[in-house]
């Protein structure tokens, strides 16, 4: 099976899940993260691919947390593949990481800042892994279907797009739920929203990005009214101490909860309008 078919596996026709912490902070944690999020989404027929940064480069300071080595992590994203059976993701911001990333991972992740630069998609779409773009914060999203016929073009046989939201102004991001279907019809491959990083408000706290937890389900809520493949949500036992992100990553306690009224939201909208 393919990661692609792994992700339309589910034989409830719900959506899937790439979720994990922002950036790996250690092998325990990972797990422990990985473990909760394995057990409820196999309770509710969710396909799920952990998620771990294994090194954080687009950071806002320079004493910013980047990771703890990038073998070490890389290693402990392993560790999750074969402990938990399922796919990972992390993000590459060079051409050179891709070869090194893909003997970890299933599939490289292409950072929003990142998803037009060319010699960065054929370096990941040459590896055989699957390729998931996200959305420039500056790009309509008619445009993704460039990124992506340049990985096709490149030997990529699996590709995603991921929306994760619009610059609105400065400090602040607007999602404009247009774009899923949008990217759908013109990109061909599977849609997913990242609502973690849409919910963002950049360097707005001395340097330390800040965000809107509060609007989590909102937003979760209405990719899935119009049709989003998957979704793409970072969670932490504690997003007070997490090392990125804190400031909108989800609480690991609110997951579960959230993924079943969610879970209840697709299976609605799969029966009014059977996909």
């Amino acid at each position: 099976m393919t990661t692609e078919q792994y992700l339309n596996s589910s034989s409830s026709g719900n959506f899937f899940l790439l979720a994990g912490p922002c950036v790996i902070e250690g092998e325990q944690m990972a797990l422990d993260i990985a473990e909760k999020i394995y057990e409820v989404t196999r309770e509710l027929d969710i396909p799920f691919v952990f998620k771990g940064s294994y090194r954080k480069a687009n950071r806002s300071r320079i004493d910013s947390f980047t990771g703890i080595g990038d073998i070490p992590a890389l290693e402990i994203l392993a560790e999750v593949k074969t402990r938990y059976g399922v796919p990972v993701v992390t993000d590459i911001h060079q051409a050179s990481e891709a070869e090194i990333a893909a003997r970890y991972v299933d599939i490289l992740q292409i950072p929003a800042f990142l998803c037009r630069q060319t010699d960065l998609l054929v370096a990941a779409a040459e590896t055989g892994r699957m390729v998931n773009i996200k959305k420039g914060q500056f790009l309509a999203p008619e445009s993704m279907k460039f990124a992506v016929d340049k990985v096709r073009q490149a030997g990529a046989t699996q590709v995603a797009v991921t929306d994760r939201g619009t610059m609105f102004g400065y400090g602040d991001l607007v999602v404009d739920v247009r774009g899923i279907p949008t990217m759908k019809q013109q990109c061909g491959c599977p849609v997913i929203m990242d609502i973690t990083h849409s919910l963002q408000q950049p360097n707005t706290a001395g340097g330390v990005t800040g965000g809107r937890p509060d609007m989590i389900e909102t937003i979760a809520r209405a990719a899935i009214a119009v049709g989003a493949d998957g979704l793409f949500i970072e969670t932490h036992p504690n997003p007070a101490i997490a090392k990125s992100d804190g400031a909108n990553m989800l609480h690991l306690d609110l997951l579960p909860d959230l993924l079943k009224r969610l879970t209840v939201l697709r299976q609605t909208i799969n029966a009014i309008n059977p996909m």
